[in-house]
């Protein structure tokens, strides 16, 4: 499958973005976040960073970048859409996804590998895992606080589609330990941590992150 990964003014996990695609068995195709063109790709990643414009607020203004009309588009048709990191904030500024990143209520940056348990497995992105999955990816952000109303919060736990949550000590503060959500059809997942990192044993936490690069040609094939 060709995935494209969408490069925004401050993106730094772009190429680890793509990497991890080709180690998933995937085609990665850059994308450039000025452009009106998806390049006919089958899914769409949305990499970590610090996109032009956060000093507003995490996303607000590449949200606007042109090719996302083109993004929300094609999600609404189904396209299968990741956002990481900054990534996940982006795709709840553009509503694709409901809710907000706030600063971590520690009020630092984290970096550490965190341990995750995989909550919805019915997604693109995350088919490649056993229900209750717990893996540990690289985490690292500065505004990393998932927060919702109550009815929302409630709303994504009773339709399942809380895809990811924290184990262990809430690393930023988020709302009921969420690490990443879904929208309703389940093709769209926000996730702040970074499975890119946590693709081989070379570097980073070892492999459990490459299902998420690895659940697209399974949820194909299904």
């Amino acid at each position: 499958m060709k995935v494209g990964v969408v490069t925004f003014p401050g993106s730094l996990d772009d190429v680890d973005a793509r990497r991890a695609v080709a180690f998933g068995g995937n085609e990665a195709v850059a994308l450039w976040h000025g452009d009106h063109e998806l390049q006919g790709v089958d899914a769409v990643i949305l990499p970590g960073g610090f996109s032009y414009g956060d000093y507003l607020r995490c996303g607000a203004i590449s949200r606007f970048a042109p090719v996302m009309t083109e993004v929300i588009e094609a999600a609404g048709k189904g396209l299968p859409v990741l956002g990481i990191c900054n990534g996940f904030q982006i795709l709840c500024e553009s509503h694709l996804l409901p809710g907000a990143l706030i600063r971590n209520d520690h009020r630092k940056f984290a970096c550490r590998d965190q341990r995750l348990r995989i909550e919805n497995t019915s997604t693109p992105w995350t088919s490649a895992y056993a229900p209750g999955a717990e893996i540990t990816v690289v985490l690292k952000n500065g505004e990393g606080g998932y927060i919702a109303d109550e009815a929302t919060l409630d709303l994504l736990e009773g339709e399942g589609r809380v895809v990811a949550r924290y184990l262990g000590e809430d690393p930023n503060g988020s709302m009921r330990g969420i690490a990443g959500i879904s929208n309703e059809r389940g093709n769209v997942v926000g996730l702040m941590p970074h499975p890119e990192h946590a693709v081989e044993d070379l570097c980073g936490p070892g492999t459990d992150g490459l299902g998420f690069f690895t659940s697209l040609a399974a949820a194909a094939f299904a």
